[in-house]
């Protein structure tokens, strides 16, 4: 199967994961492909960024399935822009970790109900997008467990290499134990600021040490993009001109070109 299933993860908060998954789902979904998000923080800001409440359907989020409650299908809802269905959650999903407690199966709960949808031709999604929550808690490990991939968010500042370098280890340690086929699909520079000689040196490292798997995009501090989800719209339709919009349509872009067949040199 290819890799649809993508987490977007880092375990330190405030390094653009929500904003990465909102608008590469809006630029996705505006190039025609099908796309499904879910949000698995108990923030539930992917639910308000996307322009859904996370507290008018309590049972209709995810913590309603990974507790047994619901199936995945029946929590799927539309959202305003075409071809992008969301998963919604809210802070409900905070008590997960202790109601599962006795559950030796629990890290494959979401797994198990990603494949039904998988198997299931009449929701065919070309991608599924999870934006996972700021800890390395039982819920990233639930999204490690499911995902064939990872797109890692990395802010361009102080300190910023060596959360990566934690994230790595149980990345690994999933890999060893639970997913041997999870990979990482690509590093993206966040919060890049010109002026700030800073952002430069921690690229500089990033794209030494991660070589090719660091996106050629990056992604600018950017008004635009914090103003976006109090208006429940990804920026990329906020405005579409703004410097964090036309660098998500080029990641976008660089995101859609990594799946291309290689042309065999033959």
């Amino acid at each position: 199967m290819d890799k649809k299933i993508i987490s977007v993860i880092n375990q330190k908060g405030g390094v653009g994961k929500t904003t990465t998954v909102i608008n590469l789902a809006a630029g996705l979904s505006e190039k025609g492909k099908k796309i499904l998000v879910i949000d698995l923080d108990p923030q539930g800001n992917a639910t308000t960024g996307l322009g859904l409440s996370n507290t008018n359907n309590p049972d209709q989020t995810i913590y309603n399935v990974l507790n047994g409650n619901k199936k995945i299908s029946e929590v799927i809802q539309r959202t305003n822009f075409e071809n992008l269905s969301l998963i919604t959650s809210n802070v409900d999903l905070s008590g997960l970790e202790v109601e599962t407690a006795g559950d030796s199966r629990r890290a494959f709960k979401l797994k198990d109900e990603l494949t039904l949808i998988l198997n299931d031709s009449s929701a065919s999604y070309d991608y599924i997008l999870i934006d996972c929550p700021p800890s390395l808690s039982l819920l990233t490990i639930m999204a490690l467990v499911a995902s064939d991939a990872l797109v890692v968010p990395l802010q361009t500042e102080f300190f910023a290499l060596e959360g990566l370098t934690q994230l790595m280890k149980t990345i690994q340690r999933i890999k060893n134990n639970l997913n041997p086929d999870l990979c990482i699909r690509g590093i993206l520079l966040t919060m890049y600021d010109r002026r700030n000689k800073l952002s430069g040196e921690v690229e500089k490292e990033a794209r030494d040490y991660f070589k090719e798997k660091v996106y050629q995009t990056v992604v600018p501090r950017n008004v635009r993009l914090s103003e976006a989800p109090s208006h429940g719209v990804p920026v990329l339709i906020y405005d579409k001109l703004c410097p964090g919009s036309r660098s998500y349509f080029s990641f976008t872009d660089e995101f859609l070109n990594q799946d291309k067949p290689v042309e065999s040199a033959a």
